[in-house]
């Protein structure tokens, strides 16, 4: 028995060792198989049948090429709305713009609470962003503080006096009365009416009138006149008295005096005893002239026309003199003018 089953057991290693074999060779047989179908597509340079692996690739490839073109497309579509998004809210915007000249600022009327609040308390009403509508007409009976600037579409009518630390006018402005404590003009300025000038008038440059200067009053330092001077008046010469200095023609115990000015004037002459020829008193001028000037000297009454008198001149005064010795005791008197 023992030995049959021993037998058994060795035909079935021996049948499990042939199917072992087989195997083996069929293994051999499709890798020598693939190997020649290798060769032979290397040789006839054509592709090789595709196998189940290469296909599965083959078919992931294909999948992937299809989900990148698909994703191109997409960001495509997303960027067209995003631009057509853009464009449509810059219409929009610019439509609102059209139909709202004032911008984004709000309206807001102005209720009864806001009034009642802005009567008994200081509050704020609105914000920036919002107008403030008045439709009636408002009296402040305090004062009205403006931050900001102040735009006025009509008229401005001030019933009172109006304080401004600086005034800009572009266009043409009329005023019936204005009261300017400090006036200063850059350019040309043409005054149609009268000019009034209450206080001095100082003219740093020249003065140029076409028509007739009525003045009170007329400091002029120095006044250059090319035609003819028309004085309908008086000249009065105004300025200080001149000094002087007595001459030896006076005599013992001799005196003189003088009245005017540099212009015109008198001189006052009373002799005494012992005179001689010479000069009776000398002239000295408060201002000297730039030149020597003119003189003119006129004897008042008959006493000084007996004199053969005669007169020195130069830039800062002038001295009376006479020929002859005048008359012991005797008064007489000069006018005097003069010119430069």
């Amino acid at each position: 028995m023992e030995d049959n089953k021993e037998q058994n057991s060795g035909e079935q290693l021996d049948a499990s060792q042939d199917s072992l074999d087989s195997t083996d060779q069929q293994t051999q047989i499709i890798n020598d198989s693939d190997g020649d179908t290798l060769d032979a597509s290397k040789n006839t340079g054509e592709p090789a049948p595709a196998t189940t692996e290469d296909k599965k690739k083959n078919k992931s490839r294909g999948v992937k090429g299809l989900a990148g073109k698909f994703n191109i497309y997409l960001l495509l579509f997303v960027f067209v709305l995003l631009i057509a998004g853009i464009v449509t809210f810059v219409s929009y915007q610019r439509s609102q713009k059209a139909s709202d000249p004032a911008g984004s600022v709000s309206t807001e009327p102005l209720s009864d609470e806001a009034l009642e609040q802005l009567r008994q308390t200081d509050v704020k009403v609105g914000d920036p962003k919002q107008i403030l509508t008045v439709e009636s007409n408002a009296i402040f009976a305090g004062k009205v503080l403006i931050r900001d600037s102040l735009e006025v579409a009509g008229e401005i009518k001030v019933g009172g006096p109006l304080t401004l630390p600086g005034i800009s006018v572009s266009g043409a402005s009329t005023f019936d009365q204005v009261s300017i404590n400090n006036l200063q003009i850059a350019g040309n300025a043409t005054i149609q009416g009268q000019l009034n000038v209450q206080n001095n008038l100082g003219v740093a440059g020249s003065l140029t009138v076409g028509g007739t200067i009525s003045a009170s009053s007329l400091n002029i330092q120095v006044l250059l006149i090319n035609q003819d001077l028309q004085i309908n008046g008086h000249i009065d010469a105004g300025g200080g008295t001149p000094g002087k200095s007595d001459g030896g023609a006076l005599g013992a115990g001799g005196t003189s005096s003088v009245s005017g000015t540099d212009t015109a004037g008198t001189v006052n002459i009373n002799t005494g005893g012992g005179t001689a020829p010479g000069c009776f008193v000398t002239i000295n001028f408060v201002r000297n002239f730039g030149q020597t000037p003119h003189v003119v000297i006129t004897p008042v009454g008959p006493a000084g026309g007996v004199l053969n008198y005669y007169i020195n001149r130069n830039s800062s005064g002038f001295s009376i003199c006479t020929a002859n010795p005048a008359p012991v005791g005797q008064n007489f008197a000069f006018d005097y003018i003069v010119i430069d």
